[in-house]
């Protein structure tokens, strides 16, 4: 019988932080990956997620190329839902942005039972895997795998924006959004260095012990469970399904879309949901449920001093050259530069929309459609207008008891009207910063949405069609102690034995911030716990 102390199912922003530390400990560990390994420049030379999300031939090699079901507050769309299908997960294939959220997030998390999860109780993990440019800190780790920088060589367009925010908003200058407080306007913060991505791939798995066994283009199928207990999971190979038992646990990290899937294809769900499907019920939980996602909308503004063009010939030339000289182009970094974190009127005491300030054209109105979206050819500045609090919640379904099809998505996009109300006040308020005395000068013209779109009722009307994912969706299975809950504050999945939960999905509410940072927060946050 083929066996091993710990499976961890999924390789990505959390799972491969969990499979390195509990292989440290001295345990054999074996990491199942659906998608392909991760060593192509593609994934690792920071500034190529441009083409990466941009070509399909490209995207579809590290992505699972999930859609949402037809999101009835959204014109019926149907809205690309990208997520890493590679090692590393989706730190292989986002754009890098580094942000742990609020404080005030895990200290709501705690106050809602959630014991071990508050500010204090969470900072320690977030200093462990981090290595900022900046040295340790009260605040900051200094010696983790994963190395975080600022952004370098702002573009004019990008440094007279945050200028003219300051001025527009009285918002202050922020030299550390994820240090003691997080209002502000500030330089991007990003996860790579030196050209290089750092993944969690990268960082926890490239130099991994000879007891750490990662399985890639290995898809798991079920967990298999007898008695209430997590004994091992059947996966798939060349020659057919196979099984591999736990001695000791088993982790489920595939994500806010995969792990729930997996769940319910295991038995572990909703129990009418799971009959409907011939699947026998080990745990009649409420997995799938709390889906919830942040959502932005792009404001594109031609203007010279963004220096960089969305042409082919622009990005060909800049690999050549990253290519003779590693670490000499904007290939080297992600492409965003700014962001900002302040509040609407709608704001409970903390900052409530986020700015990521892009110096590069944007398609619009959308991107639904799969095909290769040309943006505007003129120097360009875009604002993603980021509303970082959705209150709308959805569901995660199975579509199938295939393994291999993909789940029902549906997040149900801007059900509440706050967040619509939170996206037209960002906008309203970026075109007020755009027009502010030092930075209107710079400006040619608003490209997107554009004139005809003259007032906020206007700008409203069209966020519909406008108003797109973030890619950080969450909570599918929501860590807690009451009957909504999937996991404990430990991370165990309720009633079944030596099995946890450990990714974006256990979040009980959204943090204000991309969620990256967090889910490898989490990957350590779990290790710890196991481990103890």
């Amino acid at each position: 019988m083929a066996a091993t102390d710990y499976i961890i199912i999924g390789s990505g922003s959390a799972g491969a932080i969990i499979a390195r530390r509990l292989a440290d400990s001295g345990a054999t560990v074996t990491l199942f990956e659906a998608g392909r390994r991760d060593n192509t420049r593609l994934v690792r030379k920071p500034g190529m997620i441009g083409p990466m999300h941009s070509v399909p031939q490209l995207k579809k090699k590290i992505d699972w190329g999930h859609y949402t079901v037809e999101q009835k507050h959204a014109l019926g769309r149907t809205i690309p839902q990208t997520h890493g299908k590679v090692v590393g997960g989706s730190s292989s294939v986002n754009g890098m942005v580094f942000v742990r959220g609020n404080r005030r997030n895990f200290d709501d998390w705690a106050a809602a039972g959630n014991t071990g999860w508050s500010y204090q109780d969470v900072l320690p993990s977030f200093k462990k895997f981090e290595s900022f440019e900046d040295g340790a800190s009260e605040f900051r780790g200094g010696t983790g795998p994963i190395k975080v920088i600022r952004a370098r060589d702002l573009t004019a367009a990008s440094e007279s924006f945050m200028r003219a925010l300051t001025e527009t908003t009285d918002l202050p200058i922020n030299p550390d959004y994820n240090g003691a407080e997080q209002e502000g306007v500030s330089i991007l913060q990003q996860n790579n260095t030196d050209g290089l991505r750092s993944s969690t791939s990268v960082g926890y798995l490239d130099d991994r012990p000879k007891n750490l066994t990662v399985l890639a283009n290995t898809q798991v199928l079920r967990v298999l469970v007898e008695g209430g207990r997590a004994i091992g999971v059947e996966y798939r190979t060349d020659g057919g399904a196979e099984v591999l038992h736990a001695e000791r646990e088993i982790i489920v990290s595939a994500g806010t879309f995969g792990s729930p899937q997996l769940l319910m294809l295991s038995g572990i769900g909703p129990a009418d949901h799971l009959r409907a499907f011939g699947i026998d019920v080990v745990a009649d939980l409420p997995v799938g449920d709390n889906l919830h996602d942040h959502l932005f909308v792009p404001m594109t503004f031609a203007m010279p001093t963004a220096v960089r063009r969305s042409s082919p010939g622009y990005f060909a030339r800049a690999f050549v050259r990253e290519s003779l000289r590693n670490n000499s182009t904007w290939l080297a970094r992600s492409v965003f530069e700014a962001v900002a974190f302040l509040r609407t009127p709608y704001a409970t005491g903390i900052p409530d929309l986020q700015l990521h300030v892009l110096p590069w054209g944007y398609p619009g109105p959308n991107q639904d459609a799969p095909i290769r979206h040309v943006p505007d050819p003129r120097r360009s500045l875009t604002i993603l207008v980021t509303m970082i609090y959705p209150q709308s919640r959805g569901t995660l379904r199975l579509a199938s008891a295939d393994p291999t099809a993909a789940p029902a998505i549906d997040p149900n996009y801007l059900a509440e009207q706050q967040d619509l109300n939170t996206l037209a006040y960002g906008m309203e308020l970026t075109r007020e910063v755009m027009s502010a005395k030092s930075i209107s000068s710079a400006v040619d013209t608003e490209i997107s949405p554009g004139p005809r779109y003259p007032d906020r009722a206007a700008l409203a009307g069209e966020i519909p069609n406008r108003a797109t994912t973030v890619y950080h969706p969450v909570g599918t299975c929501r860590m807690g102690i009451d009957d909504r809950a999937v996991v404990d504050p430990v991370l165990r999945v309720r009633g079944v034995e030596n099995l946890r939960v450990a990714d974006a999905s256990i979040m009980p509410n959204i943090v204000g911030g991309n969620t990256n940072a967090t889910s490898m927060m989490i990957g350590e946050h779990a290790a710890a716990l196991i481990l103890s």
